[in-house]
């Protein structure tokens, strides 16, 4: 009885692991180009683009949040697909202020986008 019990939740487990391999590797990749700017300004302000660099870079490094303003007003969060997940301002400080192309796989959720960036450029300026 117990070993067909532990048979059953090891096939159970692995049911679902399979399933959660499957769910990821249908997302495609997407690419999305905007600008970086913190999340409170993005909302609250209701900018088209950061008011400076030097801002971005001063509300990410007082905790604030860095998201993707994509050209059309869609607001992107930049998430991690590991778990534990980890933040992703290391990864876009180097850009805050700035308009970029990213790439990745782009996950939504209760009208909310999120973003796992595979690759982030900068464009030039005009």
């Amino acid at each position: 009885m117990r070993t067909t019990r532990i048979a059953f939740y090891a096939a159970l487990l692995f049911s679902i692991a399979m399933l959660g391999l499957v769910c990821f590797a249908d997302t495609p990749a997407v690419t999305v180009t905007g600008y970086v700017l913190d999340s409170a300004c993005a909302f609250t302000k209701g900018l088209d683009k950061p008011i400076s660099k030097e801002c971005a870079i001063s509300c990410a490094k007082a905790g604030s949040q860095l998201v993707i303003l994509a050209e059309d007003g869609t607001i992107y969060w930049p998430i991690a697909d590991t778990t534990p997940a980890s933040g992703q301002n290391p990864k876009l400080l180097p850009f805050a202020g700035e308009k970029v192309t990213v790439t990745g796989k782009v996950y939504q959720r209760g009208g909310s986008k999120a973003i796992v960036i595979e690759k982030i450029a900068a464009l030039p300026p005009k």
